[in-house]
């Protein structure tokens, strides 16, 4: 029986979808997956050495918010200068105090597993990153490569 593959598109880079891609591909890993990240747009931003992502309540009705304040707090609110970085404060200690993994630690731990991570290319450039500020087992490539790896995937996850 041949392995079975897994592929991610990676395509937000705030906190709350941090974390979808590196649980799935690492817990993937853990089963015997071949499992592959394409990291596209916004994505990229869970590449950077340096992590500093934030939860953004605003367009986010399903956030449930602390102290019931969805039913009293109007959405326009979340809006306020410094809600968003209240909420990201808020999330890192909900999720600390739950014993949630880092991302860091997440991220380690899929590299460990050998999934591969794929920067593309294309957003790199169009966006002016420096690759310098990604992490080292980062390859590059477009949507050929991602289509190569998933056009034989069994399961491929848009995140």
């Amino acid at each position: 029986m041949s392995e079975k593959k897994l592929a991610i598109i990676a395509t937000k880079g705030t906190l709350d979808w941090a974390y979808p891609p590196f649980i799935l591909a690492s817990t993937a890993a853990a089963l015997g997956y071949e499992t592959q990240i394409f990291f596209t747009f916004y994505g990229l931003q869970l590449l950077k050495k340096r992590l500093s992502l934030k939860v953004s309540p605003l367009g986010n009705p399903g956030m449930p918010m602390p102290m019931g304040m969805d039913t009293w707090f109007p959405v326009l609110g979340t809006a306020l200068p410094g809600m968003e970085s209240v909420m990201t404060m808020m999330m890192k200690k909900k999720m600390a105090d739950k014993g949630v993994a880092s991302l860091e630690d997440l991220r380690e731990l899929c590299l460990e597993a050998e999934v591969k991570f794929v920067a593309c290319q294309m957003t790199v450039d169009l966006f002016d990153m420096d690759a310098s500020a990604f992490i080292q087992d980062v390859e590059y490539g477009g949507a050929a490569t991602f289509f190569e790896f998933a056009g034989e995937s069994d399961i491929c996850l848009y995140i």
